[in-house]
């Protein structure tokens, strides 16, 4: 299965057009962050301690040349060992590295929506365990980092801007699409078009957006940049999500835009996460993730950019002022809990999984109903249940899909270990990929789970602006007959991967 790679963003991918955290550090009112109790004078295990942050202008580009490497599925657009002593809980599983009462206390946050199943584990901050507690250091050493260096207020220099791509965007990106991103865009251009986005943003940002006194001909340019910008990633989820982005083709242009812009994103996070490094080295994972986190929240909350493909993310921002930074903090904390050594590759029982789910695909759901938009009668509230049901859907059939390439390739197993021993399967057995009745009666009872999460989602669909209907039961229909040919291969997913035509 496969959170956030190639083909967790194309996972992913699929879902967005469908229903269509990580707070890490969680921002909160008056730019605060939390940080680990472990950096407090005070321990709350559901109360963690703030304290003011001052707001970080352009944090630092790096280049990401990296290779793409094997790791697992994520539903996302497809989206070490660290030396922080502080950052290893005592009581942690060395397989998950989350202890019980850390997997309890997240799975207590979380809200049940009506009928029961689906649960909204939105902002969710499991700040006792050990993966974010090691992005929380790392985040912080990155934000005392950045505030001294930029103490004069100077910030990142032409040339630095010329010399580095985007960041999350490496080898792998610029070879599907052919070309560099950005080429001839100075980062004066890059500012200038963020000004004139936020000039129409109203209150989006807090206060009333300042006129801007661009003439007729540069106000054109920099229409042009914004739109060369679109283009740029709508070439990414064409050469990366190609099922995906033949199914955008059925929105509106409005619309189409938006979700690459969303996808992008995912890609460029799930880049970050998955970027080959050295065995054991997780910092410089986490200190790129802190600066991506924290360039987030700064667009979000000040309307900052640092790079051409951070401006359709800004202005989808300001078009759709009801889209929240949550899922998106969420969807990273979900990316968190599959990277090696910090994460977790074990599953207790499907309340653990479904927190895992919601993370890396259910919020793909909630950032994208926003941009569907809702018919006469429901709103969003309404509209939020079925999407995170088909989020949950899909990467449900991602993890049966992958059992066995996950288990072999992987050395993970997300099949929840409570089911397994109910019906009397071992993990050793799924490793030797060894089929029989038994594991047959399990995959039965795992693809009817998921199929009532397909039919919860099936509920919203009318819930949305009819101009989103079709492609959302397009990618519900398309996805959910994985479902069918895992019986067809008589439920094998060990050895053999269930494909299905693409639409």
């Amino acid at each position: 299965m496969r959170p956030l790679t190639t083909s967790s963003i194309s996972t992913i991918a699929v879902a967005a057009t469908a229903f269509v955290s990580l707070p890490f550090l969680h921002v909160v009112s008056g730019y605060h962050y939390i940080l680990p109790s472990s950096l407090s004078s005070q321990s709350h295990r559901h109360c963690p301690t703030t304290v003011p942050a001052s707001r970080i202008k352009l944090p630092s580009f790096q280049t990401n040349n990296y290779r793409r490497g094997k790791t697992p599925r994520r539903f996302i657009p497809s989206f070490s060992s660290f030396s922080l002593a502080s950052a290893v809980s005592s009581s942690s599983s060395p397989s998950t590295g989350r202890s019980a009462a850390d997997i309890e206390a997240e799975l207590a946050s979380g809200v049940v929506l009506e009928g029961g199943e689906t649960i909204d584990f939105s902002g969710v901050a499991g700040v006792e365990s050990r993966a974010e507690r090691a992005l929380a250091e790392a985040r912080l050493e990155y934000i005392t980092r950045q505030s001294e260096r930029h103490s004069d207020g100077s910030v990142i220099s032409e040339l630095e801007f010329s010399r580095q791509r985007p960041m999350g965007i490496n080898d792998d990106v610029i070879s599907g699409i052919g070309h560099e991103v950005g080429i001839g865009i100075t980062s004066e251009d890059v500012q200038a078009a963020a000004a004139l986005i936020i000039s129409r943003s109203g209150d989006t940002f807090g206060n009333a957006a300042e006129p801007v006194n661009f003439s007729v001909k540069e106000t054109a340019r920099l229409e042009s940049i914004i739109a060369r910008a679109y283009v740029e990633s709508g070439e990414v989820t064409e050469s990366f999500a190609k099922t995906f982005f033949l199914a955008t083709q059925l929105m509106s242009e409005a619309g189409r835009r938006a979700v690459w812009a969303i996808y992008v994103w995912c890609r460029r996070t799930d880049e970050i996460v998955d970027a080959p490094r050295e065995p054991g080295d997780e910092s410089a994972m986490l200190d790129e993730l802190s600066e991506w986190e924290v360039r987030l929240e700064n667009l979000w909350e000040l309307g900052e950019v640092v790079d051409v493909l951070d401006l359709p993310l800004l202005d989808v921002r300001v078009k759709y002022p009801t889209l929240s930074v949550q899922p998106f903090v969420d969807m990273l904390r979900g990316m968190l809990m599959d990277v090696p050594n910090l994460g977790q590759d074990r599953y207790g029982n499907f309340d653990e999984l479904h927190l895992y789910c919601y993370r890396v695909a259910g919020t793909v759901g909630i950032m994208t109903v926003p941009i569907f938009g809702c018919a006469v009668g429901y709103d969003e509230e309404t509209a939020k249940e079925p999407a995170l049901s088909l989020g949950v859907a899909f990467q449900l059939t991602n993890i049966l899909r992958d059992v066995g390439e996950d288990a072999v390739e992987r050395g993970r197993v997300y099949l929840p270990s409570e089911d397994m021993e109910k019906f009397g399967v071992t993990e050793e057995q799924i490793m030797a990929q060894r089929i029989d009745d038994n594991y047959r009666a399990f995959m039965r009872y795992q693809i009817d789970r998921a199929r009532r999460y397909y039919v919860r989602a099936s509920r919203g669909v009318p819930m949305l602006q009819p101009n989103a209907r079709l492609p959302v039961q397009a990618a519900l229909d398309n996805y959910a007959k994985i479902l069918d040919k895992i019986e067809e291969n008589e439920l094998d997913n060990l050895t053999k991967r269930a494909y299905v035509t693409k639409w």
